[in-house]
């Protein structure tokens, strides 16, 4: 085999080699592609797309688990997507659950700790009712494997409308309480029992106004409740030993000289404590010496 047809075999592998890299990357892609669009098929909904040519008022919320890749960087595009089409974060709690710590004494100085740990984060957001089936779509594309999802549309239409006649109601209630006050009310006691039930109108139609206004805050702005989570993370460090108490102990020679001292200062406790007591002795030796003394004569 000559030269040249090394070299022309040489480039021909190397083609074929670059082709099948080219091909399991174009692979790859075209999976993640696949995977991302399977995810927002899976995850949007009719309940969540608002009809603008309805009259009708919803209020929809969607409970969503799903496990990401990596809990922040997901946190973070989730965050930025909200922001981007309007709307806002009311919580968020991200956290790492500890599931075991083991320490392997590798050395005399050091102890390897392995930690098992995983990451989660709870998310509350709210979006414009037009936008949340776009940022559902925007969210799906974080998602590696769905858990759940919930998409609800409650309608609030007959409800609103209920409040709202409840208010008038309550207004003409309450003109023709002022008016019979401001006409008839002669007497006190009938002008205070007039004013309380004018004041219990008056609290009766700001509930309904209340009620009305809530609900309508609610249809505006769609909630969107997110667990993520993400695969069990081992993180591995290096930590230095402490110190044993055995390794401040001092050598023999210390020991026995401590000894010695600690021998001495008992016998001198010792001696001092018998001389405080010679007056007892005084007195035994006095008393033994009237006896031998006197006594016996």
């Amino acid at each position: 085999m000559n030269k040249n047809t090394k070299i022309v075999l040489t480039l021909l592998a190397l083609g074929l080699v670059f082709a099948c890299k080219e091909s399991a990357a174009s692979e790859d892609a075209n999976y993640e592609e696949e995977a991302a669009t399977d995810s927002t098929s899976v995850v949007s909904s009719s309940a969540a797309v608002e009809n603008k040519n309805s009259n009708r008022q919803f209020v929809r919320t969607a409970d969503v688990k799903f496990k990401v890749k990596n809990v922040a960087k997901s946190t973070y595009a989730i965050e930025d997507a909200t922001t981007k089409f309007g709307g806002f974060v009311t919580y968020t709690n991200l956290q790492s659950n500890i599931h075991s710590e083991d320490r392997t004494k590798v050395s005399q100085d050091s102890t390897l700790v392995t930690t098992k740990y995983k990451v989660d984060n709870n998310i509350t957001i709210r979006v414009p009712n037009t936008k949340m089936d776009t940022v559902i779509k925007t969210i799906a594309k974080q998602i590696h494997f769905l858990d759940y999802r919930i998409i609800k549309a409650d309608d609030v239409s007959l409800q609103m409308l209920s409040n709202e006649l409840a208010q008038k109601r309550s207004n003409s209630s309450e003109k023709r309480l002022e008016n019979a006050i401001d006409s008839k009310g002669k007497k006190l006691n009938q002008v205070v029992k007039a004013e309380e039930t004018l004041d219990a109108k008056k609290e009766q139609n700001d509930a309904s106004k209340l009620q009305n206004l809530s609900l309508q805050y609610q249809v505006n702005f769609s909630t969107l409740t997110l667990n993520i989570y993400q695969d069990e993370s081992i993180k591995q460090e290096m930590v230095a030993n402490e110190k044993s108490i055995n390794a401040y102990r001092p050598n023999i020679g210390l020991q026995i000289w401590d000894s010695l001292k600690t021998g001495w200062f008992m016998l001198e406790n010792i001696i001092s404590f018998v001389i405080v007591l010679w007056p007892f002795a005084l007195i035994g030796f006095l008393g033994f010496f009237g006896y031998k003394k006197f006594l016996k004569k």
